[in-house]
């Protein structure tokens, strides 16, 4: 018979989820190192510092109650919900409803999201009957069915059907455990009761369990109970009764006070101290982990503790919340004093634990056999080991360090050297004969052999090849390829003794290379490959040159820049990308994988270009750091891989057009929003807690989008909605898992104006102003006539005004051409008066001359007696002032009385002056104006500089145009 469909969906939901219950519940916790721990402090949730409970919803939010509120954390946004007056929550509990019902001092009740999709607390105190009234603190709820209990020291009230009902005994109370479907409670001072409907009953010799006072009670086994006091340590409660648990943890839980504890991994007990904070034990009672300030918690004092879904363990503490990952294959150690400085290389062997460091070779004892109890570590420096140590390595059962100083052989806790060549970088067995070492150091390659007592031993330093060796490689072919540091590759032959580098050939960005910076060399399944900033690349013998490997590359995306590779087991590598860690596997053809999200918490810790892992076991690695090392359980990853992811949850809408308000923190189908709110901001999250990044991808169906680019980004805003039904979905993703979608749809409402009543009214508007456009047409065409009218008797009066003006600019364009002919003329008149002067002046001159040159009858010039008559008529016809009276007349008509103008700007200038400055105006030159003067030309020229300094004219001005210009 088939399965209906719901039914076979449910049933393989359910086989699934039995799946991961198992997986998880078969992690191992480790004994060795300490695991993660995430530090959220007071700065980064934004409340009080004490936290005094933990606990989950249905989706995997966190809820905690601290000292300012009920603090929610859902993997992204930390949110503060403050009680009535701002009470401390020391109670939290949730059911499968979404409330989540919380205590304080005198205040008990729940809080969950109301009709609108908000938040809000509801009070449960005004059910209490006023002769029982909450007067102290709830210290512990639980949900248990249709009831939830709470419990003060005073009194455990009983919340059921909408009704509070009261149990008190005989004394106070401390602290309510529910057991399975038991609850214990320890009245002080008289024993543990077990609460039976609305009675309590005593548990039998329970007055064992001393008066410390009882603050864990955890399921044991099949029926038992493992009970924790204060100060007096673990009890086991079964059928056979009360007794102490004799453990080896036992004593320091009495010392440091037992606060809490809780079960993990369905096999192991968590308690938190007041004074030394989380023991992790076994079923058989051994120290599985001792979790500290040392090793990472904010604080040693633990005041609560949860496991959540994923197996993630919370701690609530006295300043600050830690998240503990128990269940990671990864576990470290951290010198946290400082004490052995910066791990360059680490071992394990014959018991011990050796750190190469930049300070020395340090060692601690390392358990032969897998321990029952947790490891601790006391490193020591070896003797005469101080200074760089490069490398370690184990070759036939010898352990071989690499040293600034030399080379030496480690045994126990002390050392020996072998070889006094500085800076042993690697070392390995030769590939062509395996019964030599062969070694990179700061000088050339160094061979080693072992000696008559099997011991490995100094042999030889190769000859003719003296550069720095960091990788070293034999091929198939028995080429050495050794990589510089900052050179480039070489490729070297050697003699057959091993003595001497017959044949060395370099390799640079000439021969083909990318760069000649950081190209290592190293052994990939028996291939030779070489690193490069584009990816490997390997050589090509027949063609001597390099190709790039994008077979490998294209499988190993990112990670194809890796600067190392280092052999892990069997067809596994450790791919190192500058700090980024990856284990690829090689081992199934055509089904290569890739891991690099269990080492992403170590990302940028390793010593860059001297990265160090080294097998220590069956799918166990030391992974060194750069302050200690990590301890990575291959076994506890695979069994820990996640199958599925919850949903990603939207958490709140915000209005944005504004000011940001909140809409709703539980959207729904029903949510509408106004038009005037169409400006969104959608915020959601994963409630995933790992350590792996997370990347979101949305999709909003009415705008016609697909899927969005994946980010990190977990809020999206979506601005000038239109109005209309729309479907949000988000989704994420992590480590290449995809979560289920979630969506939900909403509807942004239509502006008032889009209504019906709307659409009735601008009917009713679009009538009347239609008839208001028609009467408005009709007054506008009336207006237009009366205003043809008087447009054109305006234009007729324009035109005749124009015409008007027209006219008599004509008339004045006329009268202006007969006053320019009138200056002409008079122009004329003026130059030829003043030639006419010139002219007579001339002929005077020449009488003069004429007269001189007369002689009598005799042949004699006349005497000047005779002659000085008509000289002086000559004379005053040369100088006569009417000739300068008519010219000055003429001059000021043609030239707009210049003489006025000159002489009110130069007052000093003198008559003479003034007609110097006329003829010059006039453009005469100087034997005119000489003639003019009745002068010498030397004259003028005189005439002509005193003129320039009356005139105070500048070297550079010319005197004529200055005259012009006035």
């Amino acid at each position: 018979m088939l399965l209906p469909k719901s039914k076979l969906l449910f049933f393989v939901f359910s086989f699934l989820l039995i799946l991961v219950k198992i997986n998880s519940h078969a992690v191992d916790i480790q004994r060795i190192g300490v695991p993660y721990v995430q530090n959220y402090t007071k700065a980064v949730y934004q409340a009080g510092n004490q936290n005094w409970s933990v606990i989950s919803d249905n989706n995997n939010v966190l809820y905690f109650g601290n000292a300012e509120g009920l603090q929610t954390f859902d993997g992204k946004y930390w949110q503060l919900y403050h009680m009535p007056n701002k009470l401390i929550v020391r109670a939290v509990a949730t059911d499968n409803r979404g409330k989540i019902y919380v205590g304080g001092f005198g205040e008990l009740g729940y809080w969950a999201y109301n009709n609108q999709g908000l938040f809000k607390y509801n009070s449960l105190t005004k059910l209490i009957p006023k002769k029982q009234e909450l007067k102290d603190e709830i210290w512990k709820i639980y949900v248990d069915g249709n009831r939830v209990i709470f419990q003060s020291f005073a009194s455990i009230f009983i919340y059921e059907g909408g009704k509070m009902k009261v149990v008190k005994a005989n004394g106070p109370y401390l602290f309510l455990f529910k057991c399975g479907n038991r609850f214990l409670v320890e009245v002080l001072s008289q024993g543990l009761f077990e609460l039976k409907n609305f009675k309590l009953q005593y548990i039998e010799n329970s007055n064992v369990l001393g008066n410390t006072g009882v603050l864990s009670i955890l399921p044991y086994k099949t029926k038992g109970f493992i009970i924790g006091t204060a100060k007096n340590g673990l009890f086991i409660y079964d059928e056979q009764g009360i007794r102490p648990w004799i453990s080896n943890a036992n004593a320091e839980l009495k010392t440091f006070q037992l606060n809490n504890g809780i079960v993990v991994l369905n096999k192991y007990f968590a308690f938190g101290t007041i004074l030394n904070g989380i023991y992790i034990i076994d079923e058989a009672g051994n120290l599985v982990q001792h979790i500290t300030k040392a090793s990472g918690l904010q604080n040693n004092t633990v005041l609560s503790l949860y496991a959540d879904k994923d197996q993630n363990l919370w701690a609530g503490l006295d300043n600050g919340i830690d998240r503990i990952e128990i269940n990671s294959p990864l576990y470290y150690y951290f010198d946290k004093t400082g004490k052995f400085g910066t791990v360059y290389s680490s071992i394990i062997h014959d018991t011990k634990i050796y750190l190469g460091t930049n300070q020395g070779l340090f060692y601690s004892d390392w358990p032969r056999k897998a321990s029952n109890s947790f490891q601790t570590f006391d490193f020591k420096l070896i003797e005469n080991s101080q200074g760089q140590v490069w490398d370690l390595a184990l070759i036939d059962g010898q352990l071989i360090c690499g040293h600034n100083d030399g080379t030496f052989i480690v045994k126990g806790n002390a050392i020996r050297k072998i070889s006094n060549v500085n800076g042993g970088w690697v070392i390995k067995k030769l590939s062509s004969n395996p019964n030599y070492l062969i070694q990179g150091t700061y000088t050339g390659l160094v061979l080693y052999k072992k000696d008559n007592a099997g011991q490995w031993a100094y042999y030889y330093k190769i000859d003719q090849f003296g550069e720095p060796s960091r990788y070293v490689e034999q091929d198939s072919k028995g080429n050495i390829w050794i990589s510089h540091a900052y050179k480039g590759l070489y490729k070297v032959r050697l003699s057959a003794d091993l003595k001497t580098a017959e044949n060395i050939q370099y390799y640079d960005q000439k021969s083909g290379l990318s760069s000649a910076y950081n190209v290592n060399a190293f052994n990939l399944n028996n291939r030779i490959l070489f690193s490069s900033n584009k990816g490997f690349i390997a050589y090509d013998d027949i063609n001597d040159s390099f190709f790039s490997f994008q077979q490998l590359n294209i499988k190993l995306k990112s990670f194809a820049a890796s600067n190392k590779i280092i052999k892990a087991n069997n067809d596994q590598y450790w791919f190192i990308n500058h700090g980024k860690v990856a284990l690829a596997d090689f081992s199934k053809p055509g089904r290569f994988t890739i891991d690099s999200n269990h080492f992403s918490i170590l990302n940028g810790r390793m010593v860059q270009h001297y990265e160090n892992i080294s097998q220590i076991g069956n799918g166990i690695y030391l992974i060194s750091v750069d302050d200690g090392f990590v301890i990575f359980n291959a076994d506890n990853a695979a069994k820990n891989q996640q199958l599925s992811l919850p949903k990603v949850l939207i958490r709140r809408i915000q209005n944005t057009t504004n000011n940001v308000s909140l809409l709703t923190e539980l959207p729904n189908a029903d949510l509408q929003i106004p038009f005037n709110n169409n400006n969104l901001q959608i915020s959601y999250s994963l409630p995933y807690y790992g350590q792996a990044k997370i990347r979101y991808q949305y999709s909003l169906n009415k705008s016609g989008r697909k899927w969005s680019e994946w980010s990190e980004q977990s809020q999206k805003e979506f601005t000038n909605l239109g109005p209309g039904k729309y479907r949000f979905s988000v989704r994420a993703m992590v480590n290449g898992i995809l979560s289920p979608v979630n969506q939900f749809e909403f509807e942004v409402l239509h502006p008032w104006y889009s209504t019906l009543w709307a659409k009735i009214l601008y009917v009713i508007l679009a009538c009347v102003f239609i008839l208001a456009i028609k009467l408005f047409y009709q007054y506008k065409l009336r207006k237009h006539q009366e205003q043809i009218s008087k447009k054109l008797h305006a234009e007729k009066e324009e035109y005749l005004k124009q015409e008007s003006i027209a006219n008599e600019r004509e008339i004045i364009r006329i009268k202006n051409e007969q006053l320019q002919k009138e200056l002409d003329s008079k122009s004329r008149e003026l130059a030829n008066s003043a030639m006419n002067i010139v002219y007579k002046n001339e002929l005077l001159q020449k009488i003069h001359d004429e007269l001189l040159k007369l002689k009598d009858d005799s042949g004699k010039k006349l005497s000047s007696d005779r002659l000085k008559k008509i000289q002086n008529v000559i004379d005053e016809g040369m100088s006569d002032e009417r000739d300068w009276n008519i010219f000055e007349t003429s001059f000021n008509e043609a030239h707009e009385n210049f003489f006025k103008k000159l002489k009110t700007g130069h007052p000093q200038l003198i008559p003479n002056d003034l007609k110097m400055c006329a003829y010059l105006r006039m453009n005469m030159n100087s034997k005119e104006i000489a003639s003019l003067l009745n002068i010498s030309l030397r004259g003028v020229e005189i005439r002509r500089y005193r003129l320039r300094k009356k005139l105070n004219l500048e070297h550079d001005k010319n005197l004529v145009e200055f005259l012009i210009e006035i």
